[in-house]
């Protein structure tokens, strides 16, 4: 089962976080969407955050782990927000059981196929040593070495827990990820469509979502509109949550 944050009452809203994020990183939208009259649940997905971790990694898997939450919570009439790798698990499920999903939005990704691009990330993660019982700071050091960006090592830092006293961890498996990361990069199957409401939106600085992409956006989904946040790049929530969150809720509304 799932790990996951439920706050708020009213229509079940799922929020499912990107590639090496966790349910944290939604908490303050999670907790504003509940005031709009939602019943919030902030998902980790498997081999992320507190949920389970497993050698199986895939979207098919993943969505799966979804399906099930939603029966495990009768679940049977959702809204659903996906960013990046979680954009794709929302595409799947939405596709596959369009009777289950009312609306769907999907943050700054695609259903195309996209080529392996987290190599310095896992390059900078799989660099640490924890045998050495490093502190948070040595732990960014060794890390700022291969990500010199400071928004996403600390998005990544977010991932570090007290395993024990003294002994630092990440959340996610990184062991997994370092043999199936392809599996992130996977296109939704063409033959795959829904066509109730869905929300696009994409970082005006990002090249996730491109023009070029628009016109495999609407074959999957012909009922898409595709917004653009100027200035912001891929972590799009997080940079600028006030405009994320007003497209959202006036989608939903």
């Amino acid at each position: 089962m799932l790990y996951s944050k439920i706050e708020g009452s009213g229509k079940p809203l799922l929020i499912l976080h990107g590639f090496l994020g966790m349910s944290d990183n939604w908490k303050t939208l999670g907790a504003q969407f509940a005031t709009e009259g939602y019943q919030v649940h902030l998902l980790d997905l498997r081999n992320h955050g507190r949920s389970f971790q497993s050698e199986a990694f895939s979207y098919q898997v993943m969505m799966q782990d979804v399906l099930a939450y939603c029966k495990d919570n009768s679940l049977e009439s959702i809204n659903i927000i996906g960013h990046s790798m979680g954009g794709k698990v929302a595409m799947l499920l939405a596709t596959t059981h369009p009777e289950l999903v009312d609306k769907l939005i999907v943050a700054d990704i695609g259903p195309k196929f996209y080529p392996q691009h987290h190599q310095d990330i896992l390059a900078g993660l799989n660099a640490v040593d924890f045998s050495v019982k490093p502190s948070r700071n040595e732990v960014e050091e060794v890390m700022a070495k291969y990500i010199p960006d400071f928004g996403t090592r600390q998005f990544l830092m977010k991932n570090l827990y007290w395993k024990e006293p003294g002994q630092l961890a990440f959340r996610f498996n990184l062991a997994v990820f370092n043999t199936k990361m392809d599996e992130i990069g996977v296109a939704l199957p063409e033959n795959l469509i829904f066509e109730k409401p869905t929300l696009f939106i994409r970082g005006g600085n990002s090249n996730y979502i491109l023009e070029s992409d628009f016109e495999n956006i609407k074959h999957h989904f012909p009922n898409s509109i595709i917004e653009t946040i100027p200035n912001v790049g891929h972590w799009l929530h997080a940079e600028n949550p006030a405009v994320f969150y007003e497209k959202v809720v006036s989608f939903l509304k």
